[in-house]
């Protein structure tokens, strides 16, 4: 499995403290099956990572590591963060590919101008990838606000603590429908500390199941870190747009 969201790097942000906790964060994530996993740092005003700082912490982490697990870099924007001129923008490229950027999703509210925020990166030709919008209140009551981001070719990230239920029953629900709905493109960690990986990757794929599990942990992602197309969503039994539309505006 590839992981492309987490909070691994040492000393950053709120995730590891020190070097030895994040090498304890990459056995562990190791462990649960992952062999590609992005440093995806806070980039926001309360965490103002810097590219330097994160390629420094980075580097450290790779060295420490050795073969344990393959580290790439990212980060993860604020909204506030995407007014950034671009090339400073493709500084935090998702995997290293300056086509992508993860974007944090507010946990309060809905943004009017966030459609405008991600359309603006594709624009120049950024590809947003939303994270863990299932852990939004308004998303978790109207998870449709994602289709017109999704048809304008906006991918989204899904939290595994979030389909496991370790950080509550809403997410949880809302995940579940938007993965039924067919909108979402990927799973990951967003894991900050070895503890939280008690139930990780490993478990949430087996929990989706099937082919859509690979596509969601490997396939897309694999897509992202080696510069290749994204593979085709694979076919589910039962699943037809209108029924997957119906399963945002009635569960």
């Amino acid at each position: 499995m590839i992981d492309l969201h987490s909070h691994i790097l040492p000393g950053v942000d709120d995730g590891p403290a020190t070097l030895e906790e994040s090498l304890e964060l990459a056995r562990s994530a190791a462990a649960d099956g992952i062999r590609v996993i992005a440093a995806t740092p806070h980039v926001r005003s309360d965490y103002p990572t810097t590219p330097q700082a994160m390629t420094k912490a980075l580097a450290e982490l790779r060295d420490a590591a050795g073969d344990v697990i393959e580290l790439v870099p990212g980060g993860e924007l604020d909204l506030a963060e995407l007014d950034r001129p671009v090339e400073e923008l493709r500084a935090f490229a998702l995997a290293g590919n300056s086509q992508y950027l993860l974007v944090e999703t507010p946990y309060y509210g809905w943004p009017l101008d966030l459609a405008d925020r991600l359309l603006s990166l594709q624009a120049a030709g950024i590809t947003p990838v939303l994270a863990h919008p299932e852990r939004n209140a308004e998303v978790q009551a109207h998870p449709d606000r994602l289709v017109q981001l999704v048809e304008g070719g906006v991918l989204v990230q899904v939290t595994c603590a979030s389909l496991d239920g370790r950080i509550g029953r809403r997410p949880q629900e809302c995940a579940r429908r938007l993965i039924d709905a067919g909108i979402v493109h990927l799973l990951a960690s967003d894991a900050h500390h070895a503890s939280v990986r008690e139930v990780g990757m490993r478990a949430a794929a087996k929990a989706v199941g099937g082919k859509l599990a690979e596509w969601l942990t490997y396939e897309v992602p694999a897509a992202i870190v080696d510069d290749t197309p994204i593979p085709p969503r694979p076919h589910r039994s039962g699943r037809s747009r209108s029924g997957w539309l119906g399963k945002l505006f009635t569960a």
